[in-house]
């Protein structure tokens, strides 16, 4: 059922048939006790105003056949009465009360089944006049009371259900009235319309539906607003390397020195690498964005860092140092953004310094892996922003791309672990932690 009208309705309308039907057995229930017990008393009174006329009465015909009389108005269709002797003998007998004894039992209330009807029968006995009288009614007679009963209840109930059917189809309709106006609003909107729906006077229970939407809003808009920038960021950063290929390819082209020509060859291999680096970066972002979170496993840290440090040519004026401790040293984490991670940690490392030294160790106490470098370190008040992607700070003239760390920092966030970036205390440089969770 894919109408919430129509589910709402066959909930109210469920809802409404199961307590209007237990209150019609509550009703029976609790007018066949009520009924029950007015018959009774019913009985009782009509046995002893019967047991005092009997003497005005009399007993049995002058022929000693027993009397026939009617029963008192009140009673003729319902109640059967008997006036037996003590001694057995029927004396008078009601023109609707059957020829066979109502029942055997003594004086009180009792039932006996009599010519294949059951009868609810009361009992008085006079020992001074010598008589027994029995008056009794049908149990049938009494069911049928109680049903009718209940059918007069019901009979009007059952006209109005399909009135109150109605209303509760008419009212769910105004009452969902929002979510179609808040439905058509979408649908008339422009596709790149991101604004937030007013949810003012929304209705309690439409509200979260509005803020959530206007959640996703933002969202969609926040992802939007960084596609654009680095659609932005990525043609202007690819445009002068390919501005500088071309004119370096010129030079080359145009050069009769050979020495020249092999500087500008030189320029464009730097180029080349860089543009390289740049579009690979921009790649491993989009797919850290694009993935969905992987089963972590137990990897071999110092296979990723010496896999790093071997995949990457640096000048000579620079050594990678891997401390022993590493090899063998195992952490949690995704196998391919923890590449990531210390991939571009030791770039990052590289492209900063002119010459020193890069070490790769192990935390103190298992608590994760650090790479500290010799370079120009990163100003304090600019620790807590490199991690955003494109951010360079002063370094706004290197040869990086503002994306490396914000790769290290997604891809390490991905398996679990964290990124703490800090200056060195013992010299100028920068250390890098990727920390366990």
């Amino acid at each position: 059922m894919k109408s919430l009208r129509v589910r709402l309705f066959g909930i109210l309308l469920l809802a409404t048939g199961l307590i209007w039907l237990s209150a019609v057995a509550w009703i029976y229930l609790g007018s066949k006790r009520e009924v029950e017990q007015v018959l009774d008393n019913r009985l009782q009174e009509a046995a002893r105003m019967v047991s005092s006329l009997v003497g005005a009465v009399g007993g049995t015909a002058s022929d000693g056949t027993p009397r026939t009389f009617p029963a008192p108005t009140a009673y003729e269709r319902q109640l059967s009465c008997q006036i037996w002797s003590l001694d057995g003998r029927m004396v008078a007998r009601s023109s609707g009360a059957p020829e066979r004894r109502l029942t055997d039992a003594p004086a009180g209330f009792s039932e006996r089944e009599v010519d294949g009807e059951t009868w609810r029968v009361f009992t008085v006995e006079d020992s001074e006049k010598g008589v027994r009288v029995l008056v009794g009614d049908r149990l049938s007679l009494r069911e049928r009371l109680v049903t009718d009963l209940i059918m007069g209840l019901l009979t009007p109930a059952l006209l109005v259900v399909p009135l109150l059917g109605m209303l509760i189809w008419v009212s769910l309709g105004r009452g969902l009235r929002p979510l179609r106006l808040m439905a058509r609003n979408l649908a008339a909107r422009d596709a790149d319309d991101m604004s937030a729906i007013d949810a003012g006077q929304a209705p309690t229970e439409v509200r979260p539906l509005a803020d959530a939407l206007n959640g996703l809003f933002l969202k969609v808009e926040a992802a939007r607003r960084h596609e654009r920038e680095v659609t932005a960021f990525a043609a202007h950063e690819l445009r002068t390397p390919l501005a500088g290929l071309k004119t370096q390819a010129q030079v080359a082209m145009a050069a009769t020195d050979p020495e020249v020509a092999k500087a500008a060859l030189r320029q464009i291999l730097a180029a080349v690498d860089r543009t390289t680096r740049l579009v690979r970066q921009l790649l491993d972002a989009a797919r850290l964005d694009a993935e969905e979170t992987r089963p972590l496993t137990l990897i071999d840290v110092g296979a990723l860092v010496a896999e790093a440090v071997e995949g990457m040519r640096v000048p000579a004026e620079i050594r990678t140092v891997v401390d022993p401790e590493l090899h063998g040293y195992t952490m949690r984490a995704d196998p391919e953004s923890l590449r990531l991670a210390v991939r571009n940690l030791h770039e990052n490392a590289v492209q900063h310094m002119q010459a020193g030294l890069v070490e790769w160790a192990p935390r103190p106490g298992g608590e994760g892996i650090v790479v500290r470098d010799e370079g120009p370190g990163i100003p304090e008040e600019e620790l807590l922003h490199v991690t955003k992607r494109f951010f360079r700070g002063r370094h706004k003239s290197a040869t990086g791309s503002g994306l490396g760390l914000a790769i290290a920092e997604m891809a390490s966030r991905r398996s679990g672990l964290s990124l703490r970036l800090h200056n060195r205390s013992d010299r100028q440089g920068l250390e890098a932690e990727i920390l366990r969770g």
